[in-house]
């Protein structure tokens, strides 16, 4: 068989998946059509649909596409089935139920931004920066009962620098997801779809398990009563998106929302309440940074073991912006406190 014989159902929803659409379509595979999540409400009063980026994807390919609301639809099993599909490739899709896996001579696999059995679940990338991984990769895998269970087929690793953020991480594993989803299709290809898997339950008697579940608002809050380490791993981890968030308090309890998208970590012992914070014209910030120039560029919240400089913010209803612009426009001192 080759790969214009192969015929690909290809599943997927973000930016991340297209990644790998594409290197499907440009290296010459036959996918013969794209299940995507249904077209999402936009807008004040919900009255703009706007489509998935596989979805617009595919269509400027014009390729054939679904969109069900539920992966159990008899009307989409029959449509899915008229596909006549000998693969099956998810990225970045839901968990689909065993009568749709189960279709495809050759069965279906998932992509997974992480190094399985590590971080199961919907945010691999956010979770192995926040726990300070030193690196993190993609997996192929088969589809089976059970969330990213699957024997697996193909690893990759890539390395995470202590500057990245999820951002980076995303980026870097969306290009390498793609090389591997090709090479995983071409080893299948090539064996008749029987190849060499590995358990992920014997992976795990070896090591601790990592999850990644769903990250939610609540989650992102910043608990400034942890570490300086962690607190810095935490915003990177989450940054952009959905990015981490507190709440500064002025002395008459007024409070300011903020997201945080940057940060430094400043290594120095205080014995400051945590959650102060200091600005360029505090005193005890002048005399940790043995300078007496300063014109608003910095805001250090204090922690356990030193101060998190934050570099890049955001205010509800705001855009993205640097600190310094944060500062002239506000008149934030250390009678404020973060939490």
């Amino acid at each position: 068989m080759t790969k214009k014989e192969l015929r690909i159902v290809f599943m997927g929803t973000p930016d991340f998946a297209v990644a790998s659409l594409r290197a499907l379509i440009e290296g010459g595979y036959t996918v013969v059509g794209v299940v995507t999540m249904p077209d999402k409400p936009i807008g004040r009063h919900g009255s703009i649909l706007q489509p998935s980026a596989v979805k617009q994807y595919a269509t400027a390919q014009g390729l054939p596409i679904l969109q069900p609301e539920k992966l159990k639809d008899e009307h989409f099993l029959a449509e899915l089935r008229n596909w006549q599909a000998d693969l099956q490739i998810v990225v970045a899709f839901r968990m689909l139920p065993e009568i749709v896996w189960e279709m495809p001579r050759f069965g279906a696999f998932n992509l997974h931004a992480s190094l399985l059995p590590q971080y199961r679940g919907a945010a691999p990338i956010n979770w192995a920066i926040i726990n300070d991984e030193k690196e993190t990769g993609v997996t192929t895998f088969f589809l089976t009962h059970g969330m990213d269970t699957g024997r697996i087929i193909l690893q990759r690793k890539w390395p995470i620098a202590k500057t990245d953020n999820a951002g980076d991480v995303h980026d870097a594993l969306m290009s390498l997801g793609a090389e591997t989803v090709t090479e995983t299709v071409d080893r299948l290809i090539e064996n008749e779809g029987i190849i060499e898997t590995t358990s992920q339950e014997e992976l795990l008697e070896t090591m601790p398990l990592h999850p990644a579940p769903k990250i939610f608002n609540d989650t992102c809050r910043i608990n400034w009563h942890q570490p300086l380490a962690y607190i810095y791993n935490y915003i990177r981890g989450l940054s952009p998106y959905p990015a981490a968030w507190t709440e500064l308090i002025s002395p008459s309890g007024v409070s300011t929302t903020i997201k945080i998208f940057s940060s430094e970590k400043i290594l120095h012992q205080h014995n400051l309440e945590l959650g102060t914070i200091l600005t360029d014209g505090n005193k005890y910030l002048l005399s940790l940074q043995k300078t007496d120039s300063y014109s608003n560029q910095n805001l250090d919240i204090a922690v356990k073991d030193g101060f998190i400089r934050i570099l890049s913010l955001q205010l509800a209803g705001k855009k993205r912006m640097p600190v310094k612009d944060f500062l002239n426009g506000t008149n934030i001192d250390s009678s404020w406190m973060a939490c």
